[in-house]
């Protein structure tokens, strides 16, 4: 135990009582008041102020402790729910991916079966068209008509379907390369 000298007493008691401050912390416990009840009266209250001192210290730590746990967690969670998003993200992503993809396979092979139907109509066209005025020739050469206007109507028909037969072949390759998207 410490004794504390009488002037060293009467000082520590006039600034507890003037500024209402105490001496702290486990130095208090090695205090020796001895006979003197006025200075057992301060280190009593001294010992009293400490504890609760520490206790509230000990609450704030353990409040900011929580906190921070909490803190900890909620930004685990953020990360989490973040790292959620981008994976959505880049689901979702790649589905607009395969969806325009799809789209454009679609569109293309609508294009390609409307060109096969024009290719179709066309040639049957052209065909049909030069075995008539064939025919209508090797009938008017059969019978001994006078061929000469047949066969520069058939002369005529001809030219104008291989004509129109490119026409169309080189309007439909012109739909396809104007609808293709340019290679990036």
């Amino acid at each position: 135990m410490i004794q504390v000298a009488e002037d060293a007493k009467r000082m520590l008691i006039d600034i507890a009582e003037k500024q209402d401050m105490y001496v702290e912390g486990n130095i208090l416990k090695l205090f020796d008041p001895g006979d003197d009840q006025e200075f057992r009266k301060y280190v009593d209250v001294a010992i009293d102020r400490d504890k609760a001192a520490r206790s509230k210290r000990l609450s704030v730590t353990k409040q900011v402790q929580n906190q921070n746990r909490e803190l900890i967690f909620a930004q685990q969670q953020n990360e989490k729910l973040m790292s959620d998003l981008q994976a959505a993200l880049q689901k979702a992503e790649d589905a607009k991916k395969i969806v325009e993809n799809d789209l454009d396979n679609l569109q293309k092979r609508n294009q390609f079966e409307l060109i096969n139907i024009i290719v179709k109509v066309s040639l049957w066209m052209i065909v049909g068209v030069g075995i008539l005025s064939t025919g209508m020739y090797i009938t008017g050469m059969v019978t001994k008509s006078d061929t000469t206007l047949t066969g520069n109507v058939w002369s005529n028909i001809v030219s104008i379907l291989l004509t129109n037969s490119f026409s169309i072949i080189g309007t439909i390759m012109g739909v396809k390369y104007a609808s293709e998207k340019p290679k990036t």
